[in-house]
């Protein structure tokens, strides 16, 4: 075998086919051993892995393999989140069934992480897209419907009239239809949700119980939820005392200084309230102007708020004052009440509102001295607030709700900022809701042993007209699970979100087929101990998966409060200054990257170029460089590979070298586990690992005669096992190969992890700072602990120290042990 170049292809095909025909990455329960379960957020199979895959894949294995290695019992799974719409879109547009699309993507995909050499067991692997799996799912649909954390309602949502369909908000581009670029508009439907609400506040609570998880996702989390306490109370209308504008606001205390109120356009009042065909007009195209914009942007604080001011006027019941009514973009249906008390001088939306339209604006709360600016959000003494002038804030909130519970016009509330899931989709191409419709009996679950309600293979898929099940009639015409009579199957689909709530704890018993997974495998692997995912997974799926989780703990089939001890949450690949897409053309594909370099290579550059959490700038140059680093190890070893093996394995240095040798070697052991360990700063345990190879090479050419042989051998030796061992999670096939040139029978990932010798790193001198008067002017090598007369002593007898000192007298010499020397003089 060639001892210039490392042959990657060979090498790599070599170890993936040893690694699989052994099953060396299959996990199996054992109480002995602690556990770690690592996973990595699944991926839909699109067909091809890009960049982004192969950076946090390595990052996963990369843990595994090392926690392997520190004797855990390791669970690495994968699997495919093969429900969703582009399978769909991909149907109509190719003619082409979407299992037939998803299952060759699938196949297509597993072969290419194969290539990379990840640590799967891919005996746990497992597609959502399964009868076997998702009918696990529908079973918790009906535990939830009789619950009531599953119902069904009418809700406001995207409607494109072209393709007859609902879009989701990210289908929605500049107010149209992603696919057809029709304008879209709102429609009200029928749809499923899940009760998410109703663990709120177990939610909110246990964010602060999850110390592994970003403080940044920690925080969105939090703010999705949004816990405020406050008041409800009702704004009269003018003139139509039976119509009544319900608030919910955090500021009680500035009620007195409220100058308008505002109606999200979507607001139900608003049709009863506008009257005049005139006004009428100017509201409904004020509403589809509205209608082209997202909640992303109705909400950014830097742009223009919107609104139109109707001709219906509110009440203040505080004070009695008539006051303007808007329809204003800033405020949603979505949120507390779709009303708002707008309060100008203590918020700033209300504040950029009222310069807008020339509505006044009062000072409820004492300003600080020297205050310049707009809204004033802080503490203060009440002003221009009746009967809560000169209290504090937080007093002036306290008496203003007792004032309105008190004359039985609103009530202390706790609001959330989180809305019920709604898991309707009318789509194909997703697991089917397990409910019919009996012209008996009405709404009726599915029978459990019915199940799954597996979806159709014969359907239609035009894109138009809501979900193509409903033109199935051998799937919509059914019996009634109650009475036996005529039925029709619900034909709305469920969101893929589901599916990606609980695959984790089917990872756990893949193959079980007595429910959702085996109670005992799940009580033993969950939960997982490191979740890996991009940030921008950070509230929908983390929630959705912690709420899913709570629920399945409730129905007593897992024990567990939270899915994940700890997340790390990877940043994304950068190329040309923009992410890496097929539409801005950035991509690299990894098929052609390790086919140029090798896997290796590409999972040691992805480690390398940039922190974990921090986005990765796509380099050439240091693919390369990667390159030639693994071909620098790799060349050393196979050239000295006889005279290694034939070396002893413990060394034992008697000379200076040698010891100064050995330490750096422990000093990298302790430097690589503790980045890797404590904070995931892969890039510097591998620049550790490649100063390492510098000190190897530096040392094999300077010990040829500073070292005696019977020291030398076995250095070299321990320097060349140790930077495999270190280096072999991150890049596993090299260092598995030269591992087996050394002669080690058993695989490099079933040797234990190097432990740094605490005698090799303790060192005979050390480096002390001499300052002179707080300033550096020299630095000692000085024996460890050296007397502090001594150190006082040499230090003010070093040449670079003297003449600074000069003829000044001394006043005090500062000695900080094995650190620092400081001389204090007198002019």
């Amino acid at each position: 075998m060639s001892s210039d170049r490392y042959p990657f292809g060979e090498i790599e095909t070599k170890w993936q086919a040893a690694w699989e025909s052994s099953k060396q990455f299959r996990a199996v329960e054992d109480p002995r051993r602690p556990k770690f379960y690592c996973l990595e957020m699944f991926p839909y199979p699109s067909g091809r892995i890009h960049m982004g895959h192969v950076r946090v894949y390595a990052i996963g294995d990369l843990l595994a393999r090392y926690k392997w290695m520190r004797g855990y019992n390791v669970l690495h799974p994968m699997g495919w989140d093969a429900f969703g719409l582009p399978a769909e879109n991909a149907a109509i547009e190719h003619n082409v069934h979407p299992a037939i699309w998803t299952y060759a993507n699938i196949d297509n995909m597993r072969a290419q992480l194969k290539k990379m050499g990840i640590s799967y067991d891919w005996d746990r692997e497992l597609a959502t897209c399964d009868p076997s799996y998702y009918r696990w799912e529908q079973l918790v649909f009906i535990r939830m419907l009789e619950r009531g954390l599953a119902y069904r309602r009418r809700s406001t949502v995207n409607w494109c009239p072209s393709c007859q369909t609902v879009l989701a908000n990210e289908q929605v581009e500049a107010g149209r239809c992603w696919r057809c670029d029709s304008e879209v508009t709102l429609r009200d439907i029928e749809g499923w949700f899940f009760k998410i609400t109703a663990y709120a506040d177990e939610l909110l609570e246990w964010c602060d119980k999850l110390p592994g998880w970003p403080e940044r996702v920690i925080t969105m989390q939090k703010n999705w939820i949004g816990r405020s306490e406050g008041a409800e109370f009702d704004l009269p209308i003018v003139g139509r005392p039976e119509l009544k504008v319900r608030v919910f606001t955090t500021r009680p205390d500035t009620v007195f200084g409220m100058t308008y109120a505002v109606l999200a356009p979507e607001h139900p009042l608003v049709d009863e309230v506008v009257t005049d065909p005139d006004e009428h007009a100017r509201v409904a195209a004020f509403r589809a102007e509205v209608a082209r914009e997202s909640e992303i942007e109705r909400l950014a604080a830097d742009r223009p708020k919107r609104g139109l001011r109707l001709a219906a006027k509110i009440v203040n019941p505080f004070n009695g004052a008539e006051l303007p009514l808007f329809i204003a973009d800033y405020v949603l249906m979505g949120y507390g009440t779709g009303a708002i008390m707008a309060v100008p001088g203590e918020d700033q939306r209300d504040w950029d509102f009222a310069k807008q339209h020339g509505v006044p604006i009062i000072e409820t709360v004492k300003r600080p001295d020297g205050w310049v600016g707009e809204a004033y959000t802080g503490d203060g003494a009440k002003i221009n607030s009746g009967f809560l002038d000169g209290l504090t804030v937080a007093e002036a909130k306290r008496k203003a709700i007792d004032w309105l519970v008190q004359h039985g016009l609103g009530v202390g509330k706790v609001n959330y900022r989180l809305r019920d899931w709604g898991i309707s989709r009318q789509r194909y191409w997703g697991a089917p809701i397990p409910v019919l419709y009996c012209e008996r009996c009405g709404m009726v679950a599915e029978k459990e042993e019915n199940l799954p309600v597996v979806l159709p293979r014969d359907v239609q898929l035009s894109g138009k007209g809501g979900s193509p099940l409903a033109e199935a009639p051998g799937f919509v015409n059914a019996t009634c699970p109650k009475c036996g009579g005529r039925a029709r199957r619900e034909t709305d689909t469920m969101d893929t979100f589901v599916e990606s709530s609980w695959y984790f704890l089917r990872y756990c018993s893949p193959q079980f087929e007595g429910g959702m997974f085996e109670r005992a495998a799940a009580d033993y692997w969950m939960p997982v101990d490191q979740y890996i995912g991009g940030i921008e997974h950070a509230v929908l799926h983390l929630l959705y998966a912690r709420f899913y989780t709570k629920v399945l703990r409730d129905l007593d089939l897992t024990k567990v409060d939270e899915p994940f001890t700890a997340l790390l949450s990877q940043g994304m690949v950068i190329k040309d200054g923009a992410k890496m897409s097929k539409s801005k053309g950035n991509v690299v594909d990894p098929d052609d990257l390790i086919r140029t370099y090798g896997a290796d290579t590409a999972r040691l550059f992805s480690l390398f170029a940039a922190p974990p959490e921090k986005d990765l700038d796509w380099n050439d140059h240091g693919v390369e460089g990667a390159s030639r680093f693994l071909n620098r190890v790799w060349r050393f070893v196979v050239a000295r590979a006889e005279d290694l093996r034939a070396a002893e394995r413990v060394a034992r240095p008697s000379t200076d070298a040698g010891r100064a040798f050995r330490r750096t070697i422990h000093e990298t052991i302790k430097r690589v586990t503790d980045d890797i360990e404590q904070d995931f700063h892969f890039n510097t345990a591998i620049s550790a690992v490649m100063e390492l190879v510098n000190a190897l090479y530096a040392f094999d050419t300077a010990s040829l005669d500073a070292v005696p042989s019977s020291e030398r051998g076995p250095l070299l030796r321990e320097a060349v096992e140790t930077v495999l061992l270190l280096l072999g999670p991150i890049s596993p096939h090299v260092t598995e190969e030269l591992w087996a040139q050394l002669g080690h029978r058993q695989s490099l990932f079933k040797e234990h992890w190097p432990e740094p010798d605490r005698a090799a790193l303790r060192r005979a001198e050390v480096t002390m700072v001499v300052q002179v008067d707080g300033k550096v002017r020299g630095r000692l090598v000085i024996d460890v602990d050296a007397p502090e007369p001594r150190v006082r002593e040499r230090a003010l007898a070093d040449d670079k120290v003297k003449p600074w000192v000069g003829g000044r007298a001394v006043e005090r010499v500062v000695v900080v042990p094995n650190r620092l020397v400081n001389i204090v003089t007198r002019s």
